[in-house]
């Protein structure tokens, strides 16, 4: 390890290991082995790396998913997401994300497969919460009311969603996980402009993701 990476905190290790392990959690699972195999890559001692991820493989798992967060900030800039409608920027970081977690679909699956363990049941609803609020937050969400909840509670929803036929796509570029995706905004859509006439809203009102979002709360498949 060179003095640079003897400086690192265990936090930047995470950080610095997060994308490597998820290649290597594809063979060796989420296990100590691919901490190991990430540290040598890197150039990290291995027995400082074990302690960076000392409570296991959700914690590999967290700072997988946070490097995920980071390269779709990265990925789709400010000044980018700003020319388009609030619908056009939550699809373009859920494609965003897609992109990016797609040369590492097999670590996912067993990613998923941890997760949905009874066990693991409050972090992975943590981590889902956490992928959603970034994602409202880059698209330029203020609200601090009750729609601040319910907008990332029914986003999380779409995104597994979408992460749970993205896991089995084989159709090129992961055409039918995009397509799938662009469906259940669309038949979100769809609700609120039905429910918007019941209420005996004008057709002239403008119906926008943030504001259907908000209001409701849709089935995860």
């Amino acid at each position: 390890m060179s003095e640079a990476q003897d400086d690192l905190t265990l936090d930047e290790i995470r950080a610095l290991l997060a994308p490597a392990l998820a290649r290597h959690a594809a063979f060796d699972g989420w296990r100590p082995q691919a901490v190991t195999m990430a540290a040598q890559e890197k150039g990290i001692d291995p027995d400082i790396a074990a302690l960076a991820f000392a409570d296991g493989p959700v914690d590999m798992i967290d700072a997988w998913f946070a490097s995920i967060d980071a390269g779709m900030i990265a990925a789709l800039p400010a000044e980018e997401l700003a020319a388009l409608s609030i619908r056009k920027r939550i699809i373009a970081l859920i494609e965003a994300r897609l992109t990016l977690l797609a040369p590492d679909r097999e670590a996912l699956r067993r990613a998923i497969a941890i997760l949905a363990l009874p066990t693991n049941a409050v972090r992975a609803g943590k981590l889902g919460w956490r992928a959603a609020d970034v994602m409202w937050r880059a698209a330029g969400d203020t609200a601090a009311d009750f729609n601040h909840y319910s907008k990332r509670t029914t986003l999380t929803a779409v995104y597994v969603a979408t992460l749970l036929v993205f896991i089995d796509d084989e159709s090129e570029g992961h055409a039918d996980s995009r397509a799938f995706l662009a469906r259940r905004i669309e038949n979100v859509m769809q609700f609120e402009k039905a429910k918007a006439k019941l209420k005996g809203v004008g057709g002239g009102e403008h119906l926008s993701l943030s504001r259907f979002i908000g209001r409701l709360r849709y089935p995860a498949i």
